[in-house]
């Protein structure tokens, strides 16, 4: 059996590894059913910032702001995935938006999203895998 093949990563080689990726999940829970959404983002300073369009996420933010967050990312060898577990809100203020809107953040299709949304995380971890073949289950 391989030693080492999870890692469990440091809250700041999580924050470093959530950084370099685009595309994540959030995930909401509204009157005990869990929806999933994917969402591209920007990370960091402790919070996690997407845009959004009106619908379902913000209508569930504003029942329930506790949420969390994943975002992973894979080579063929090896693999990393950070979840994140904080409080969502709607950005309102225009020094907020203002600043939001700085962001290097693009929607990835082309529809008008005026809502900001920042997840400012209370929880954060993250693990590193290292692929391979199944150890045998039934040793002879």
């Amino acid at each position: 059996m391989v030693d080492n093949v999870v890692q469990v990563l440091t809250d700041d080689e999580a924050w470093e590894l959530l950084a370099t990726v685009a595309l994540g999940r959030i995930a909401l829970s509204v009157n005990g059913q869990p929806d999933i959404f994917p969402v591209n983002f920007h990370a960091g300073e402790g919070r996690i910032v997407f845009r959004t369009g009106e619908g379902t996420k913000l209508s569930e933010i504003a029942v329930n702001e506790n949420v969390a967050f994943e975002a992973d990312d894979h080579t063929a060898l090896r693999g990393w995935s950070i979840v994140a577990k904080g409080a969502a809100r709607v950005l309102v203020s225009t020094h907020d938006i203002a600043a939001a809107d700085e962001l290097p953040l693009r929607p990835w299709i082309p529809t008008i999203k005026y809502n900001y949304v920042e997840i400012s995380v209370d929880e954060i971890s993250g693990r590193r895998f290292l692929f391979g073949p199944e150890p045998e289950r039934y040793p002879v």
